[in-house]
């Protein structure tokens, strides 16, 4: 359910247990319609639709997605992946085109980005499911990079 999305349920950190098979990280349950959104179209055609598939957070390691039996890396999914691409032009926040550089510009015009995506969550126009590949609210990770930029500056200037 899209207006979900930005909601952590019980159900959902539950199903949480995978571990990937590369680095060894547990996994984050993703739902299916991620991976089907997010795959290029000849991996797709191999994905195992009955399977559960977890989303590798580990920024070091090449995997995407996985499941027991499959594992998708960096190079089969159809956008750059911000846990697994430091560049400043990859979004942190997939609904809304935020890339680490529209996020910088924001703070130094001492803008709310995090309060801006909010407001879009609850007029119902998040679709983290689809858009960001690692299949949940990026506003975690929104907040988290923007915690970083206001540690590491320390200063209105980012």
């Amino acid at each position: 359910m899209m207006e979900d999305c930005c909601r952590v349920s019980a159900q959902k950190a539950q199903a949480d247990s995978l571990i990937c098979p590369v680095c060894q990280q547990k996994g984050k349950s993703v739902p299916l319609i991620t991976l089907k959104a997010m795959l290029t179209p000849s991996v797709l055609s191999i994905l195992d639709p009955s399977s559960s598939y977890s989303f590798c957070p580990n920024s070091a390691c090449e995997v995407v997605y996985f499941s027991h039996e499959q594992v998708f890396n960096k190079d089969t999914v159809k956008v750059p992946v911000y846990q697994k691409d430091e560049g400043s032009e990859v979004p942190v926040c997939y609904c809304f085109g935020l890339t680490r550089q529209r996020l910088i510009q924001a703070i130094r015009h001492k803008e709310n980005p995090a309060q801006r995506i909010s407001e879009q969550v609850k007029s119902n126009r998040c679709g983290c499911e689809v858009n960001n590949p690692q299949g949940s609210c990026c506003l975690g990770n929104v907040t988290t990079f923007v915690h970083g930029l206001n540690q590491s500056h320390n200063s209105p200037d980012v």
